[in-house]
């Protein structure tokens, strides 16, 4: 097998995984191994660690034992087992007796691999010479995991681990996995104070500090005034629905268990909602509309609610109340093409602003239906051949990387997910546009044609920056903390050199503030210096330094983020200089 193969490092990976739990087992004999898979980059196995606490100041002994264990590994012996064979061998592990009665059916055998004095009820996919072959690993993190994904199962301890055929690879990908822990969002997040989150509140809801809370109006205002400029209207929905409305559009059999449970109130059971579309429905058919006024781009930032797993929460990328850009635009089904183009290029604008490439830092994910699951997806295969066609035509005329993908997309039509990378190199779906050709039966939307008829218009879902704590998340380890002038919570912090130039700094802030550009005074009993690490530590794209020289010419000495100290500027000069930058979404200081 071709060593430098995806299928070959797969092998090596879920071998490593094996000697993982070999290690494990001889080090914690009460142990339980539960399942060992590869995964992207790596491997984790989970254990029943049986009250025992393990950390990560274990991970050097574990390491230890398993170099001394791969050294008797000569290979990987396949023993078929009957299932009744299976069960003897695993009898005082739950874990292994619910996966052999999972996988043996009537009359089939089971498969055990065995290394040395290890063996595991496995399928399969090893490498052929585990002593020469498994050397550059390294063991990463551990964390919780319920068996089976479940959290009405007993948590598990998972340990994670990497491994690469050279140790030429393995140091990049841990020099690579240090740059990320740098830019970690939930890291940075708590050192430049922008989001906490509180047990009390209740997990994956965030709590916006005073300058996240500047950050997001920023970015809101920003994508609201777009959308604007291109013709959206910004609407005002409830956070909350009759149960009805839903059963309605058909979301709550598709996505009832991703929902938070109804609450009675007036002997009718309401919701909070975890999609806008159907309040936009609802609005649209408030009054008849002409074709004259289609299409209709409907937007709103609208708060949703969804249940995620507890183990699924993962700092702002994934939470249980977060904040939607959302839109969804009523056209005629001849310029549906139009305006999905439309929103790509909305979507591609706004990622430019913010220095996102395409190919680079996203590509583009066409998501079809799985025609032969009609619990999942409605049944109409000619509107989905249609759907389908269609955005594939925009993506191909837009010259942008793309893939396409069976079973990502909504029940009731395709879309394209655009796919961003995050720090650890993992693709999460930041923005959607989605075609739709089932709400607008099921809500009965119409227009008048230019015949006078009633006929029956698609939706496009699309969202222009997905949801904003996502965004945050993505932008906060894309810049390491670093924002953009336009973005930075506090642009410029103003630093008295001592006390008695304390009023000068504060005219200066001042002025600042009347340009409405965010400053602060730091008027601290510190040193300069100390004042300059900090504003530093703290990333502000600008230090203004004044003394003596200073207070008597009205000037300010800036200490650009990028590029240290710069000569002293008259006031109005400098606020001439970054209001340019602010207006123009500059990504340079």
């Amino acid at each position: 097998m071709d060593k430098k193969s995806s299928e070959y490092l797969e092998h090596l990976q879920h071998s490593t995984a094996h000697l993982l739990a070999a290690a494990v087992q001889e080090l914690y004999p009460n142990s339980k191994r539960t399942i060992g898979p590869s995964i992207e980059n790596g491997f984790y196995f989970d254990f029943d660690f049986q009250g025992v606490k393990v950390s990560e100041d274990d991970f050097p002994t574990i390491e230890a034992k398993m170099k001394e264990i791969i050294k008797t590994w000569k290979g990987f012996e396949k023993q078929e087992v009957s299932k009744e064979e299976a069960v003897k061998e695993y009898h005082q592990n739950e874990y292994k007796l619910e996966l052999i009665e999972e996988f043996a059916t009537e009359g089939q055998t089971l498969t055990l691999y065995k290394s040395g004095e290890y063996s595991d009820l496995c399928r399969g996919g090893h490498v052929e010479h585990p002593n020469s072959e498994i050397k550059h690993f390294k063991l990463l993190s551990i964390a919780g995991a319920y068996w089976r994904g479940n959290e009405k199962n007993k948590m598990l301890t998972r340990i994670y681990g990497t491994v690469f055929p050279t140790k030429v690879e393995l140091d990049e990908h841990l020099n690579q996995l240090e740059e990320a822990k740098k830019r970690d969002h939930k890291k940075l997040g708590k050192e430049l104070d922008l989001f906490v989150f509180s047990d009390v509140v209740g997990k994956g809801l965030p709590l916006w500090t005073p300058r996240g809370a500047t950050v997001r109006r920023e970015l809101e205002r920003f994508i609201v005034d777009e959308e604007l400029r291109r013709g959206y209207l910004h609407v005002y929905t409830p956070d909350i629905a009759n149960l009805a409305l839903y059963q309605k559009s058909g979301h709550y059999p598709y996505y009832k268990d991703s929902m938070y449970n109804p609450i009675t109130i007036d002997d009718e059971q309401y919701m909070l909602r975890p999609m806008t579309c159907p309040h936009h429905f609802e609005l649209y058919l408030s009054r008849p509309h002409s074709y004259k006024e289609l299409p209709m781009r409907i937007a709103e930032l609208s708060k949703l609610y969804r249940y995620e797993q507890s183990g699924e929460l993962a700092g702002l990328l994934r939470v249980r109340s977060f904040c939607l850009a959302d839109a969804h635009i009523i056209t005629p089904k001849e310029q549906a093409k139009m305006e999905v183009k439309g929103a790509l290029d909305l979507i591609q604008y706004i990622a430019g602003v913010f220095g996102l490439k395409p190919g680079d830092d996203y590509r583009y994910r066409l998501s079809l239906g799985d025609r032969s699951d009609d619990k999942k997806y409605f049944k109409d295969d000619k509107s989905w051949d249609h759907a389908e066609q269609t955005l594939r035509e925009v993506l191909k005329e837009q010259d942008v990387p793309f893939f396409e993908s069976a079973g990502e997309a909504a029940f009731y039509g395709p879309k394209i997910d655009i796919q961003m990378k995050n720090v650890n190199g993992k693709e999460e779906t930041a923005f959607t546009v989605q075609y739709d050709f089932v709400m607008p039966a099921r809500f009965k939307l119409t227009f008048t044609n230019e015949s006078g008829e009633a006929e029956e218009p698609v939706v496009i879902h699309r969202s222009s920056v997905g949801a904003i704590e996502r965004l945050m998340a993505f932008l906060i380890e894309h810049f390491a903390g670093s924002f953009p002038v336009w973005l930075s919570p506090i642009q410029v912090k103003v630093l008295p050199i001592s006390d008695k130039h304390a009023e000068y700094a504060k005219e200066v802030q001042k002025q600042l503030s009347e340009a409405h550009i965010r400053a602060e005074v730091d008027s601290r009993s510190e040193t300069l210096g100390a004042k300059i690490r900090d504003g530093e530590m703290e990333k502000t794209p600008y230090l203004l330094v004044v003394g003596d020289r200073e207070t008597e010419e009205q000037t300010v000495s800036p200490r650009i983020r990028t590029k240290g100290n710069q000569p002293s500027i008259k006031l109005t000069e400098f606020i001439d200089f970054i209001t340019e930058k602010v207006a123009s979404k500059s990504l340079e200081v």
